[in-house]
């Protein structure tokens, strides 16, 4: 939902062309015989309640290169966080980030797979791109 919602944001803001992201899972569930699961169908509901389509994403799985591709990566949780540092090995340029982190209410994005609060998720996930959005003009 993060990936949409991010690329929705930075589109509306006419900045598309400055940012390249995309979302990669730390871990092998949604992966089956080589192929990555389409977009959960919940997730996709709470994305198509805000207009914003996820059509034809697959799930892929996050590889080390993936560190010297990004300037930044950024996990929903800490267990993301864990398995992310595990996939790089290090993290010297410190490009491994909590995206609630960038608000000022720092804590995990409400996890929705155990919840089925897709909302709750959502307002996290649009407060966090919020205030990383914001962090990024800062920094330019």
């Amino acid at each position: 939902m993060a990936e949409f919602y991010m690329k929705d944001l930075v589109k509306k803001a006419g900045l598309e062309k400055s940012f390249t992201i995309a979302s990669a899972a730390t871990s092998t569930e949604e992966i089956w015989n080589g192929r990555g699961n389409p977009v959960y169908p919940p997730a996709r509901r709470e994305l198509a309640k805000h207009g914003i389509s996820c059509d034809g994403k697959t799930a892929v799985l996050m590889k080390k290169e993936d560190y010297d591709r990004y300037d930044l990566l950024i996990g929903m949780d800490h267990n993301n966080l864990r398995n992310m540092k595990r996939i790089v090995g290090s993290d010297p340029e410190g490009k491994l980030q909590l995206l609630m982190d960038y608000t000022d209410d720092p804590h995990d994005v409400a996890d929705p797979w155990w919840t089925e609060d897709f909302e709750t998720t959502w307002n996290d996930i649009e407060k966090g791109c919020k205030a990383l959005l914001s962090k990024l003009y800062e920094e330019a």
